[in-house]
């Protein structure tokens, strides 16, 4: 885990706008820093256009007025980003080591490496053992390991995670935002997770960009300064509720703003 205060950029976006070929404005004015190491989520009601502001770090999609800067030395981004997005998206006739390998295989890796780093990444997320297994065999959650799995494979130094526990059940999510807490104190990724849940935000994040839609901007931010590692047993102390009644003021005066 890194001091967010004190790390270096990674990206920083600057006055980035994105307006659609239909004349829809999704994102306005945005500014925003993404500081190595952290874990920054973007929390805002439907619509705002988290998943939009996502995509164009990702470079999925290119921005209609401002600037994305990468710090020197991640200019090629598309190395250094492993993407998440809300639904699993695997492939239905492939086994999980050879979903969790399709990064590598499209990049060329040989096939003996490919499998290794996609059996290592498996194992990362839980699911040494269900290599061989099929989607249909795997449980919503697992899915979405293998789904984490793939975008581990090529060792990014920035994960963006698109709502992706936003289907699961409560358990099973609460279990994996555990499990991926775990994943990035162990690691030096740096991640950005978008949510609109304002519990999931508060139990994950070291900094919270609240957004603000019509059209969708970031207009404030809350650091968390909550002790890490954060057990289960977070969830349900006194700091907790605290900090989430002083994300859901903050929230809730960004969506009037």
């Amino acid at each position: 885990m890194t001091d967010e205060g004190a790390a270096a950029a990674l990206v920083a976006l600057r006055g980035v706008g994105k307006r659609f070929a239909n004349g829809t404005l999704a994102l306005s004015t945005v500014d925003l820093t993404v500081r190595q190491g952290e874990f920054l989520s973007l929390l805002g009601p439907s619509g705002c256009g988290k998943s939009t502001l996502l995509r164009l770090i990702a470079g999925l999609v290119a921005p209609s007025a401002g600037e994305i800067a990468w710090a020197p030395g991640h200019a090629e981004r598309r190395r250094e980003i492993g993407f998440v997005f809300q639904d699993p998206t695997l492939m239905p006739w492939a086994t999980a080591l050879a979903n969790a390998r399709l990064p590598l295989r499209l990049a060329g890796v040989p096939r003996a490496e490919g499998e290794a780093r996609a059996a290592a990444a498996l194992a990362q997320v839980g699911l040494r053992g269900f290599e061989r297994a099929y989607p249909r065999e795997l449980s919503g959650g697992m899915r979405m390991r293998v789904s984490i799995a793939r975008a581990l494979v090529t060792r990014p130094s920035l994960l963006l995670m698109d709502e992706p526990f936003a289907a699961l059940d409560e358990l099973t999510r609460h279990r994996l935002n555990d499990d991926l807490l775990a994943l990035w104190a162990e690691s030096a990724i740096t991640v950005v997770f978008v949510t609109h849940s304002v519990f999931e935000s508060v139990y994950l994040s070291t900094r919270i960009a609240m957004m603000a839609a019509r059209p969708g901007r970031v207009v404030a931010e809350l650091r968390q300064d909550a002790a890490a590692p954060r057990e289960p047993e977070f969830r349900t102390s006194a700091e907790y509720a605290a900090l989430c009644r002083e994300a859901s003021h903050a929230l809730a005066t960004a969506m009037a703003a």
